[in-house]
């Protein structure tokens, strides 16, 4: 067993928003710490659909880890699959045989698609929750795009979608989708645009948001040319269609997951942790897990009380701040002074739907936006969460081609590759993303 009377080694379990939070404030302090992740980038989930939809390329939203923390020295980067966590001993053990212990053990591992046991989703469906699913599903668009430009009218569904989840991610797809879709039509690359279906077993898009929201996301997906089909849940998935719980199905070869997420398959019957709903760890409101002072869970991969008793949602803030949280409790704890419960500050939710189409919940009283107001404020607060100046300033200008330029991301589209403003001086700036032939839901 590790004690503490060794110098402090802090091992993360996981380079996302959590894990990176976390490994950058204790690097602040010159605490030692080894952050292992699969991949050797850190990914921004809120704006994969963009990749996906040729909006942004992969580039933009993925920083290498070793470029992130390129002026830390106390930290280290592991690119490796971790095969076996032991909390007892604060260890992880690598692919490739290697054992890491420390004097504390961060889990950060992130989530992965829940199927809910829907018949051919894992095999058929697309998830959205890596820079590899976003990079895969683009691949796929620009090939059915390209062949349903040929086809013939009979070849039902050949460019239609079904996105099964009325959440923010099911929401910005879709809007994403049908503004593509106008444009390749306005650019005469297709002749018809391909009918974009949202299906949600819920009786609104964007459920934890307010009522207005509710009616608002609806009428402008609904005016951008999709059809939500809300109180229908998803039966089964084809190749070449989707079985609905009504008894109906649609014809198509593209259907995008954003129907819910689980915790990561690695802490799975891990000994020492607790999982509860998702199969995400139970922790303490100081973030800890119970029994094991000196481990830590946060981010997407941890079941996180609020205040008020319930579990917070699975968000981009809510993982930064408890992934920061936690190394400020494990630096308490460093000084002789003892840990705080977790206190989140709710800046509010928010949700892109189109051009100058967004909904924004301000603050703990949920002060709600829309239009061009909430799109400028998604657009400010998410290329602020960006990591890297160069992301930053990507984003910007791919956003401000796409405004101004309505067939841009058609353009690209069309193209074989995104494209991305090459920083000469910035080689190591570009992350190692290999996207295989792997099935859909296979994830990253």
């Amino acid at each position: 067993m590790t004690t503490q009377t060794e110098s402090p080694h802090v091992v993360v379990l996981g380079g996302g928003l959590a894990g990176v939070a976390c490994a950058h404030a204790l690097g602040d302090e010159g605490v030692r710490v080894t952050l292992v992740d699969r991949n050797d980038y850190h990914q921004f989930q809120p704006l994969l659909y963009q990749v996906a939809t040729s909006q942004l390329p992969a580039e933009d939203i993925a920083r290498p880890h070793r470029t992130i923390f390129r002026e830390y020295p106390t930290v280290e980067i592991r690119t490796a699959d971790v095969v076996e966590i032991d909390v007892g001993n604060l260890a992880v053990t690598l692919s490739d045989g290697d054992r890491i212990s420390g004097t504390h053990l961060v889990v950060a591992a992130g989530a992965r698609p829940e199927y809910f046991g829907v018949p051919g989703a894992a095999e058929h469906a697309f998830p959205l929750y890596s820079v590899v699913d976003a990079e895969r599903l683009r691949r796929h668009l620009q090939s059915t795009l390209h062949a349903g430009s040929a086809t013939e009218p009979e070849d039902e569904g050949a460019l239609d979608v079904v996105v099964v989840g009325g959440g923010p991610t099911g929401v910005e797809i879709a809007g994403a989708l049908t503004e593509l879709m106008t444009a390749l039509v306005a650019t005469e690359r297709i002749a018809k645009p391909g009918t974009i279906t949202l299906v949600d077993r819920g009786s609104a898009l964007l459920a934890p948001f307010s009522r207005k929201s509710h009616k608002y996301a609806h009428k402008r997906l609904t005016k951008q040319g999709a059809e939500p089909r809300l109180g229908t849940g998803v039966a089964a998935v084809h190749a070449d269609r989707v079985e609905l719980d009504d008894g109906s199905s649609i014809p198509t070869r593209t259907v995008i997951w954003g129907g819910g997420e689980s915790a990561a398959s690695v802490v799975g019957n891990v000994a020492g942790l607790t999982t509860g709903r998702g199969g995400r760890i139970d922790v303490l409101p100081d973030l800890t897990v119970d029994g094991q002072p000196h481990v830590y869970s946060v981010g997407d991969v941890a079941n996180i009380p609020a205040k008020d008793g319930t579990i917070l949602p699975q968000l981009g803030s809510v993982a930064q701040q408890s992934g920061a949280w936690a190394a400020a409790n494990i630096l308490r704890e460093l000084h002789g002074e003892k840990a705080e419960p977790f206190r989140y500050k709710d800046k509010g939710i928010m949700a892109m739907i189109g051009r100058n189409a967004a909904v924004a919940e301000v603050g703990r009283h949920r002060h709600q936006v829309e239009g061009p107001v909430a799109f400028a404020a998604w657009l400010g607060v998410h290329a602020l969460l960006l990591s890297g100046a160069h992301s930053k300033t990507d984003a910007f200008l791919a956003w401000g081609w796409d405004y101004f330029d309505r067939d841009h991301a058609a353009t690209v589209e069309w193209s074989a590759t995104a494209h991305r403003i090459a920083w000469g001086d910035e080689s190591a700036d570009v992350p190692h993303i290999r996207v295989d032939s792997a099935r859909p839901g296979d994830g990253n």
